[in-house]
């Protein structure tokens, strides 16, 4: 039988990979302990800071101040320190001798790569001690060193095994609590099997998030998978130095460290290549993609070529744009370049005409002033000095930001220029700008040469985003559409019966899409059938929300009357029971269009929007006005997009934001799951960019980014069609999720196949049925899953449909999922013996279309953790007097004792004393602090037991942590009973029992510990 390779041989062969040829980087095979890391560090410091220790060597007392420096609280802080003064991470000591004073050395230069005071290690097999009983002793496989701080560590597990093996080894590692001390400096995981790699930013456990592993493309975008191949391109000087230096970006906001996506490294390569040579150009990356965080880093790193004085990134119109400005802020707060967000028009020329080498993050409109302001100034010195600025100008959403008239504009005041548009729907010659002039009509006449493209269809191959689910409604029959059709013509002059379905609806009168029936139609849609879709089985605080899009400011004021109504019971239409009994308070809310001034038309959307304003103020407890809009904008911007943690919580969470136009461009919410369009299908450019708004990945139930359509369902489909074949470079075949019929007949098929396997649940006879039997039935049954939970996504889906369309009952759906859970246990037992036939199945699949409803304990702690202070944050300012959220902690507590009430009793000891001391839990991960409190009651229980009992507490311990309640003999078992001493008990309790009933006692005893002390503990 032919034999997987080795792990050990893949992990030498890697580290051959790294060390041969014209590498930098150095095997270090004496290096495999903690003291050993920390020793070798000590040498290297000193090495590069003979010059500011001036031959004093440091003391013991002044190395613990710098270890004391270097264990991190979280990857974050360590991210942040990586930053350093000028480029340069440094540590401070204040010398024993008093006279030395206090010194700064330098640890690590981000630019230094491959020279200077930078060196490069390889070490693996890293011995990681037991912390407690209940912890285990492991070994890293293989880390990679910078100037001795371990910066990227890497997982290798062989072919028989899945890379997410890997992963989940790390996230093991994690809560554990093993990548503290010298290894809290780690900026990069790297995950392999030796076929398949992925990378992903450091993170505590509870915000690793899988749908995050990036797989690594060359420039032409093809994979690169094979963890040799991947060394080679990733892992080697400089690109290892880089990976962890200068393509990072901290993202303040979310506390997070985020790697950049091989497509935005090679976009920024292609940008720095043709600014050296003096030439502009534009980069494709797909709406979803991380433009702006391309884009921010493209403005950042053209500083550091010499002959440009300035970058301007260019946001289009301020209500819109304020994410943007928000997230370049956010990012660029720990960063060594300062972001300058102009404030009015002098303080813009002010920056212009500065010597400080800045990005400058400004709007058209205020460039437009200041090229007025001079027009009557040329030949003077601060005209000259303005005109012949060397400025590379990053445009962002790129056609929207800049017209062809206004760049021809500013190009012919700048003369020195530089151009780098970015844009994910580019206009080509199939769909140019209407002719002015000689003015340019596609993008690469406007900007130049494509750079670097990234299309729609490579970003869902690679998993950068969701692909599209697309559903088109209709609200009413053909007959009916019919009838509309000949009301609306006046002169009788159409014969329905000879005109196709599209023919029809390019007829079809508009008022009908306004009649209140329709609208009420939709809103059933909305509220009641879509709680797939929105994520209802996910529960409370965890659901995702939707935009609604209508074409008219008009048209979404009435819908939002409307939901008022339906909300209040004064329509026909009402909630159902199923979507109250998860969120009692659905759907909440909120309306946003732009406002002009003096019109008549305004004033009456003015009264509206004050209407709307006092109803979102009493939801949330704000206080917003007509005269604060732009806060009121940005606030439902921050609700919508919940990448803050306050918006964590489901009291300040939005469902359903109703819009015409805005955000449907240059807005991200990766927990916005859904696009309700309720208005004619726009241009290809607009709806790539409005479907766009769904499809950021999530969570790993965010499958598609959903959008349902209501208006001429066969026009809109044909108008899809041609757009996505348009953005995917040549076919759409990729991006569409199946439709109805596909899906239901996908189900229908899978039934057949699970029924031709085992005809009812009742004949799956687990213990009597053959290895390849069992695989099977498993096959069988998690595709029915699959498919099961493929249909329920659609609006068409009705759970009557089971046992009438769909040939099978939910009762048996459920039966069935209990046989399989048992199925795929046996044969975990049995997947070592032969059976001579290869049935693959998914060992790690989780199902999906069955859920049972439970508190979340992942959420309880996120939402605790937003009460922990941070940083330099003053605790007032940390707390936020948040009452509703503190509510809503307190009331899943409550939720989670009713199930696990053991677990409930930890998280709420941990919550109270939180809220008492908050100063004593400053930068603590509270994942972690409770993860220590499990194993620190676990031990507590299994010390009790083993003093009771006089059995050896290891011996107790090994049997209590690999604990199967499925299995008769526990594995360690015999150990356990060997090291019991009855003699010893005898002496110890006043009540012994007879030395014939002791053992049967003890194991009786052990297993009521472990089911009722240990064993809920770990169910989370």
């Amino acid at each position: 039988m032919a034999r997987f390779t080795a792990e050990q041989i893949l992990e030498n062969n890697l580290v051959q990979s790294l060390i041969n040829g014209d590498s930098q980087w150095v095997y270090r095979k004496d290096l495999h302990t903690e003291e050993e890391l920390w020793e070798n560090f000590r040498q290297k410091l000193e090495v590069n800071n003979k010059d500011v220790l001036q031959g004093v060597p440091l003391t013991e007392q002044e190395f613990r101040q710098i270890q004391n420096q270097l264990n991190f609280s979280s990857f974050y802080k360590a991210a942040i320190w990586l930053t350093g003064e000028n480029g340069v991470a440094k540590v401070e000591v204040q010398r024993e001798d008093a006279k030395l004073g206090t010194i700064r050395l330098r640890v690590i230069n981000r630019q230094d790569i491959a020279g200077g005071i930078s060196s490069y290690e390889v070490i693996n097999q890293f011995k990681s001690d037991k912390r407690s009983i209940q912890d285990a002793n492991r070994r890293f496989d293989v880390t990679l060193l910078i100037n001795g701080l371990p910066m990227i560590h890497i997982e290798l597990k062989n072919r028989s095994h899945p890379y997410m093996d890997a992963f989940r080894q790390i996230k093991k590692y994690l809560k554990e609590g093993k990548f503290t001390g010298i290894f809290s400096s780690v900026q990069m995981f790297v995950v392999t099997n030796g076929t398949d790699t992925r990378y992903i930013a450091s993170a505590q456990d509870t915000k690793l998030n899988e749908q995050f592993l990036t797989k690594w493309v060359d420039e032409e975008n093809q994979p690169v998978t094979d963890y040799l191949e991947f060394t080679q391109d990733v892992l080697s000087i400089p690109m290892a130095h880089k990976m962890v230096t200068q393509y990072t970006v901290i993202d303040n906001e979310k506390k997070a460290l985020i790697l950049l996506r091989p497509y935005q490294i090679h976009a920024i390569e292609a940008v720095k290549k043709a600014s050296g040579q003096h030439k502009s150009g534009y980069i494709w990356h797909t709406t979803g993609s991380g433009k702006t965080l391309t884009s921010y880093k493209v403005a950042r790193n053209l500083l550091q070529i010499p002959s440009i004085n300035k970058t301007i990134f260019i946001v289009d119109r301020v209500d819109l744009d304020q994410q943007t400005t928000t997230s370049f802020t956010s990012y660029a707060e720990n960063d060594v370049i300062a972001i300058d967000e102009t404030d009015n028009v002098n303080d813009l020329i002010k920056k212009l005409l500065s010597e400080d080498r800045n990005v400058i993050v400004t709007t058209i409109q205020k460039l437009n002033y200041v090229m007025h302001r001079f027009v009557n100034q040329v030949g003077t010195k601060l005209y000259e000095q303005l005109a012949q600025s060397k400025i590379a100008f990053v445009v962002d959403e790129c056609h929207r930001a800049v017209s062809s008239a206004k760049k021809r504009e500013i190009e012919e005041f700048f003369v020195q220029s530089l151009w780098y548009g970015f844009t994910g729907t580019p206009i080509f010659v199939e769909n140019a700008k209407k002719a002015v002039g000689d003015l340019p009509r596609t993008t690469e006449q406007q900007y130049g040469e494509r750079l670097h493209e990234y299309t729609v269809k490579e970003a869902i191959h690679d998993n950068a985003v969701l692909g599209f689910q697309v559903e088109y409604k209709s609200t009413f029959s053909e007959e009916q559409l019919d009838k509309a059709i000949l009301a609306s013509d006046a002169n009788g002059d159409l014969d329905v019966d000879l005109l196709g379905l599209a023919e029809k609806e390019a007829h079809l009168p508009k008022k009908i899409y306004e009649d209140e029936r329709h609208m009420l139609e939709v809103l059933d849609s909305i509220l009641n059938k879509s709680r797939k879709k929105l994520g209802f089985t996910k529960g409370v605080g965890q659901t995702y929300n939707a935009l609604l899009t209508t074409s008219s400011i008009a048209q979404a004021q009435r819908y939002f009357d409307l939901i008022q109504k339906v909300k209040k019971g004064e329509t026909s239409l009402k909630i159902d029971e199923e979507t109250k009994r998860v969120l009692p308070d659905f759907p909440k809310v909120a309306i946003t269009y732009s406002i002009s001034e003096n019109e008549e038309v305004s004033v009456m959307n003015q009264d509206k929007m004050k209407e709307a304003l006092q109803i979102y103020n009493q939801e949330f407890g704000t206080s917003y006005q007509i005269d604060t809009m732009r806060g009121y904008n940005r606030n439902v911007n921050d609700r919508l997009a919940r990448k803050k943690e306050k918006y964590q919580a489901r009291s300040e969470q939005l469902d359903l934001v109703i819009v015409v136009d805005r955000l449907l461009t240059g807005f991200d919410a990766p927990c916005l799951s859904t696009l309700f369009i309720d208005r004619p299908p726009m241009q290809p450019h607009d709806l790539i960019q409005a479907f766009s708004r769904t499809n950021r990945l999530f969570d790993k139930t965010k499958k598609y980014g959903q959008i349902v359509t209501f208006q001429t369902p066969q026009t809109f489909e044909e108008k899809v069609k041609d757009a996505l074949v348009l953005y995917s470079n040549g076919g759409e075949s990729e991006v569409l999720a199946p439709d109805w019929d596909e899906a239901k007949a996908a189900f229908i098929e899978a039934i057949r196949e699970l029924k031709e396997a085992t005809p009812s649940p009742r004949q799956v006879d687990i213990d009597r049925m053959s290895l390849a039997e069992l695989k099977k039935f498993v096959k069988a049954y998690q595709r029915l899953d699959k498919t099961f939970t493929a249909v329920q996504v659609y609006t068409d889906y009705d759970s009557e449909q089971l046992g009438t369309i769909f040939p099978i009952e939910f009762s048996e759906v459920e039966e069935f999922s209990g046989k399989y859970h048992n199925a795929l246990e046996r044969i975990r037992e049995l997947i070592d013996e032969p059976d001579g036939i290869e049935i693959e199945i998914d060992i790690e699949y989780e199902l999906e279309s069955v859920k049972t409803e439970n508190i979340n304990y992942e959420y309880i702690l996120m939402l605790i953790q937003a009460f922990v202070p941070s940083g330099d944050d003053e605790y007032e300012l940390v707390a936020r007097e948040d009452v509703k959220a503190s509510l809503e902690v307190s009331r899943y507590i409550d939720d989670l004792a009713k199930n696990n009430a053991k677990l409930a009793e930890l998280v709420k000891h941990l919550w109270d004393d939180i809220q008492l001391n908050p100063e004593n839990y400053r930068d603590q991960n509270v994942s972690l602090i409770l993860e220590n409190m499990r194993q620190e009651t676990e031990y507590q229980a299994i010390q009790d037991f083993s003093q009771k009992w006089s059995v050896e507490e290891d011996a107790a311990a090994y049997v209590a942590l690999n604990y199967n309640p499925k299995k008769k003999k526990q594995s360690g078992e015999n150990e356990m009973k060997s090291s019991a001493d009855y003699e010893h008990y005898k002496q110890t309790v006043e009540d012994p029992v007879s030395k014939l009933r002791y053992w049967k006692n003890v194991r009786s005893d052990f297993e009521k510990m472990v089911k009722n002390e240990i064993l809920p503990l770990r169910d989370r």
